[in-house]
């Protein structure tokens, strides 16, 4: 009997190579490869070829104009911020992937919208591989879903796993985890590169063929990234990612990939003691809690996905020593050193010898250029230890030169800005409401709109107006 080969397979694209090297020779990706086993292919072994002794027939082409398109049909979960975040609900035969650091609260997510689901009249199924049924029924209970007749599998083999979703056909199936399952075809221990991707490709295959909904979860490294390889995220539809501080009461439920959907949609639950509660207004969440204004702060209008948040950026200028520190938490810390030095070049605000510590409020992430401006006001203001008026928002992306560059749907911004009541705004010339818009100037009533072109015109307008 022939000895399995070692190989070694990259987390990254799944690629492989007969000897560890530093550096995955097919993505280039640094420190990615891990020991895994070749698998001999036996008669027993080779799925692929199973029911299918001569040459594969001809596969029917079609042409792209003829083929009947329509929207897909979705379920909703009967948690608007998940709908929200999957584009309206659960397509059939879709595969989601979710991940999240450990005790964020994915599987307290899942089991509450499988219990929407089944009490809606759809067969639901939650397969557990880390816990057992009597650890979900006790979840279920403190979560108030002492009732619920959702079905529970405690199986990791992907055989049995498939034999049941093919006898029982339910509407939407939960895998808890990826990374717990395995296949007796393969020699590998549960979690390796090979598993992961060989069970994921069957769960995707199995879901398109019976349009059953599979929802996958998987682990995340200690950079935050999904563990296995990352053709796992290339199988799936969609890929959500749970964010949140385990400490605070609130998550955010990200999407990165969606093929029915829009990206970066985000979602917003609070964490209670009858589980995650979709929060319908998120920007209080992250607004100042100050009485009256303090040096520092200016809130941002950021656009996650479709929707737009008020976010308050908070800065502290403090004086430092020969090597000033800049920290930034929830903003990219190389833009932070841009806009200092756009600040001291082209406005003359210099903080070469003080500390500079920037903060989004509420542990959110903000990665659009868009908060350029209101860093920079909430710079300033710290540093001259004045305070923007009250009801001041702003936002724009801003260049080298020094230019105020337009956000896009910024109309829509500027109108969730006057339905929370602020009331003063430094916007991008471009995103400046048309004239004879009667619509927008209704929704806007009472708002003054100061547009600019440059950062030293916002440093004027802010001192005109504070």
């Amino acid at each position: 009997m022939a000895k399995d080969k070692t190989l070694y397979a990259c987390n990254e694209c799944g690629g492989t190579t007969p000897r560890w090297l530093g550096k995955c020779p097919h993505c280039n990706a640094w420190n990615s490869l891990v020991e895994t086993v070749a698998e001999t292919p036996t008669a027993s072994k080779n799925r692929l070829s199973a029911g299918n002794k001569g040459l594969a027939p001809t596969a029917e082409l079609a042409v792209l104009s003829e083929i009947e398109a329509a929207d897909v049909a979705r379920t909703p979960t009967g948690l608007g911020e998940l709908d929200r975040v999957l584009g309206g609900g659960v397509v059939e035969g879709g595969v989601v992937l979710i991940g999240g650091d450990p005790g964020i609260g994915k599987s307290t997510l899942l089991l509450q919208a499988l219990d929407a689901l089944q009490r809606a009249g759809l067969d639901t199924l939650y397969v557990t591989g880390e816990e057992s049924g009597a650890q979900v029924a006790l979840r279920s209970r403190r979560l108030g879903l002492a009732q619920s007749q959702v079905k529970v599998l405690a199986e990791i083999q992907l055989e049995k796993i498939l034999a049941t979703l093919d006898a029982k056909q339910p509407a939407i199936a939960v895998i808890d985890s990826i990374q717990t399952l395995y296949s007796d075809q393969l020699s590998s221990a549960p979690g390796s590169v090979a598993q992961v991707r060989e069970c994921a490709a069957h769960l995707t295959r199995a879901a398109k063929a019976s349009g059953v909904a599979i929802v996958l979860v998987g682990h995340v490294t200690k950079e935050g990234a999904l563990a296995g390889p990352r053709v796992l995220e290339h199988m799936v539809d969609t890929v959500l990612y749970f964010e949140g501080d385990t400490h605070s009461s609130y998550r955010l439920i990200r999407a990165i990939k969606n093929r029915f959907g829009a990206v970066n949609e985000i979602g917003v639950f609070a964490m209670t003691e009858k589980g995650l509660k979709g929060v319908s207004n998120p920007s209080a969440i992250f607004l100042s809690q100050h009485a009256a204004p303090v040096p520092g702060s200016c809130v941002l209008v950021t656009l996650e996905g479709t929707r737009p948040m008020l976010v308050e950026i908070q800065a502290l200028v403090d004086s430092g020593g020969p090597s000033p520190r800049r920290l930034s938490v929830g903003l990219d810390r190389d833009r932070l050193a841009m806009l200092l030095a756009v600040l001291h070049r082209h406005a003359g605000v210099a903080c070469m010898d003080q500390d500079v510590f920037v903060n989004a409020v509420g542990g959110v992430r903000i990665g659009e250029p868009a908060a350029d401006l209101a860093v920079m006001l909430a710079i300033t203001s710290s540093l001259r230890g004045k305070a923007l008026p009250k009801g001041f928002i702003a936002f724009g992306e801003v260049g080298l030169a020094g230019e105020v560059r337009p956000a896009p749907r910024g109309q829509e911004r500027l109108k969730e800005a006057a339905k929370l009541g602020f009331s003063v705004a430094v916007v991008p010339k471009a995103n400046m409401p048309k004239k004879g818009d009667t619509a927008m100037a209704k929704a806007l009533e009472g708002m003054t709109i100061h547009a600019v072109e440059r950062v030293e015109e916002a440093l004027e307008v802010v001192r005109g107006v504070g």
